[in-house]
């Protein structure tokens, strides 16, 4: 008889890392989360401070700090350490000290005998995690960016205030670049199964007009819009992150926007994009190849282009 346990390490224990463990102790996602940190006092009173909460949760979570050598066993490393944007800056401005700090951590990783999966947070994460890729040297199935995970989330919130439903009743992605560029193929967008084209021509008298680049561009501004108020977004990020674990740790078969390396999908190649992907036990088990009109489809290429240009950027840095 073989019991064996779930586990996760979360590698940077700031805001977006302490707030990931929290959302898998709360939800009971994995048996034991394992905190690590540059700073190892900050990582152990996150790992007390998270202990202190088991006694009023439903299952106990084991809760531990730990250094890269001890990933060898690890079933997921979540990579949360990163350079966050000064005030004027972009995501793609930090890409440099972001790509250092990765490969000191995927480095130490991978001499542990860690074969499990990267989940990639760390911004900008689809640059980061073609890097991660390549430096691991796993599968692309098992280096994952959490990318326009979070960004369908937020544009899902956007159109259900609109038509005023539940955001779990729209089906909408955000797709390519985690960033300015990113697009929506609202072809596909569609609310409780109705096209979404089709809900803003019957409604016209409550909705009014609606501008379509509108919601794309307050969507990829809405993270802006939250730091801008309170220094960092790390709530919904860390949520949808864990969404992505479950996912894999439950063998769900779940269709999530993350950030794969594409193969021909799109008519793209090498590059990592947010795509709709079937994620299992396997990590990145399949991408979801939605069909998208030729204007969708140029944009999203548009976005793959500002991708794969700051990609080739990291390899060409002396890191």
């Amino acid at each position: 008889m073989k019991i064996t346990k779930r586990k996760v390490a979360i590698v940077g224990c700031g805001l977006v890392g302490s707030s990931t463990a929290f959302s898998l102790v709360t939800q009971g996602v994995c048996d034991e989360v394992m905190m690590i940190d540059i700073n190892k006092e900050r990582a152990y009173g996150e790992m007390l401070d998270l202990k202190d909460s088991i006694e009023y949760l439903n299952r106990n979570v084991m809760v531990c700090t730990g250094d890269y050598k001890d990933c060898g066993d690890m079933d997921i490393v979540v990579i949360t350490a990163g350079a966050p944007p000064k005030q004027g800056q972009t995501r793609l401005d930090t890409l440099e000290l972001s790509a250092k700090i990765c490969k000191s951590i995927v480095e130490p990783i991978m001499e542990s005998g860690f074969d499990g999966i990267f989940i990639v947070i760390s911004n900008p994460v689809d640059m980061i995690a073609h890097y991660v890729y390549k430096l691991s040297g796993l599968p692309k199935n098992q280096v994952i960016g959490t990318g326009t995970a979070i960004d369908s989330a937020r544009l899902q919130n956007y159109i259900a205030q609109l038509v005023n439903v539940d955001p779990r009743s729209v089906h909408a992605y955000s797709m390519g670049e985690h960033g300015d560029s990113q697009m929506v193929p609202w072809s596909t967008v569609t609310v409780g199964g109705k096209p979404f084209y089709d809900v803003i021509a019957d409604n016209k008298e409550t909705i009014g007009e609606v501008d379509l680049d509108d919601l794309v561009y307050k969507t990829s501004q809405k993270g802006w819009e939250i730091l801008n108020r309170k220094g960092t977004t790390y709530y919904g990020i860390a949520t949808a992150c864990v969404g992505v674990i479950k996912a894999i740790l439950n063998d769900e078969n779940c269709i999530i926007p993350v950030s794969t390396l594409l193969e021909g999908e799109y008519g793209e190649t090498d590059v990592y994009a947010g795509v709709p992907v079937v994620l299992n036990r396997s990590g990145a088990y399949d991408v979801l190849e939605i069909h998208m009109t030729p204007g969708e489809l140029a944009r999203f290429k548009e976005s793959t282009s500002v991708i794969r240009e700051y990609t080739k950027k990291i390899m060409e840095y002396d890191i």
